[in-house]
């Protein structure tokens, strides 16, 4: 029961000091953007124009979530709704020319907040966290598969990869959601 608890209270401070960590990065890096609003530019980069729909599907956020990250984001000119062609009453999402320009920046700012959180972590470590993430997100839901909404399909959750603290980051080629 005691471990139960600790869990739970471990896994909420760790997820508010790292979300307060990650916005410290940007705000050093002069991007005012949230780790959430860099999740919706993420997946917009990854896939290009979404729904409203599909955007909140892709990052796991409910209706409301959503509509509050795409008001802040159209404030700082990140993204805009145009109507979709087909169903007018659809809003697309789609990145400003501004939100494109500053994709490899607003990245390397993340992968640098993230490598400094992970750093002296040892990658079989890793590894476990990972897997242990996702069979708690099964046990929450047996529908979430947390390898395949992070971009990644590997053969088996060992093969998650993560690297080690003296590789280089990602592939530039790889769909990885940081947080």
């Amino acid at each position: 029961m005691i471990l139960d608890k600790q869990v739970g209270v471990f896994l909420n401070l760790v997820h508010n000091r790292t979300k307060q960590y990650i916005t410290g990065i940007f705000q050093q890096h002069g991007f005012n953007i949230t780790p959430e609003q860099f999740l919706v530019m993420d997946a917009l980069w990854d896939n290009g124009v979404m729904s409203q729909q599909e955007l909140a599907d892709n990052i796991m956020k409910d209706k409301n979530s959503i509509v509050k990250l795409l008001d802040g984001l159209e404030k700082k000119d990140l993204v805009r709704r145009v109507a979709d062609k087909a169903d007018r009453r659809k809003n697309m999402i789609e990145l400003t020319p501004y939100a494109l320009s500053i994709k490899d920046d607003v990245t390397d700012a993340a992968l640098e907040a993230i490598s400094h959180i992970i750093k002296d972590i040892p990658t079989d470590e890793l590894r476990l966290f990972i897997r242990t993430l996702g069979k708690m997100a099964i046990n929450m839901n047996e529908d979430t598969d947390l390898l395949a909404l992070a971009g990644n399909t590997p053969a088996q959750p060992q093969d998650f990869p993560i690297p080690d603290n003296n590789s280089p980051a990602q592939p530039e080629d790889s769909q990885t959601t940081l947080f």
